[in-house]
């Protein structure tokens, strides 16, 4: 509440949805890989690797990018965990986390075409 004159007006407080559900909080991991496949083992353990993601809620961007939502940076954070725990013996993984306003950023192309943005439906979380 500040005063105008002799006239209190009242500053409503962002309301709790306003400030929990915005581009900044919300994050995206994105996990990326390139494991050998000389072996059946190693073939095994790759296909294991990307069955635990699928798993845990990734969904492939490209054969060996795979990304998540995740709703706060504590959540983000239980989902880089399950990643490292399941992390293959043999190989290269890598792991990126970003903003969803930065995630909004990016630029799709498929056949040297822009591709058209999907409307995205409003995430919910219920406690």
């Amino acid at each position: 509440m500040f005063r105008r004159g002799t006239t209190q007006i009242a500053v409503p407080k962002p309301s709790l949805s306003h400030t929990y559900f915005n581009a900044y909080r919300i994050m995206w991991v994105l996990v990326f890989f390139d494991l050998p496949t000389d072996t059946a083992a190693e073939r095994k353990a790759a296909a294991r690797f990307r069955k635990d993601l699928m798993a845990d809620g990734f969904t492939m961007f490209q054969f060996s990018i795979y990304m998540r939502h995740c709703s706060s940076r504590d959540n983000m954070e239980v989902h880089q965990k399950r990643v490292i725990a399941c992390l293959p013996e043999k190989g290269h993984v890598g792991m990126l986390t970003i903003t969803d306003a930065q995630f909004g950023r990016m630029q799709i192309w498929y056949n040297a075409e822009e591709k058209e943005e999907k409307e995205v439906p409003q995430q919910l979380e219920l406690f």
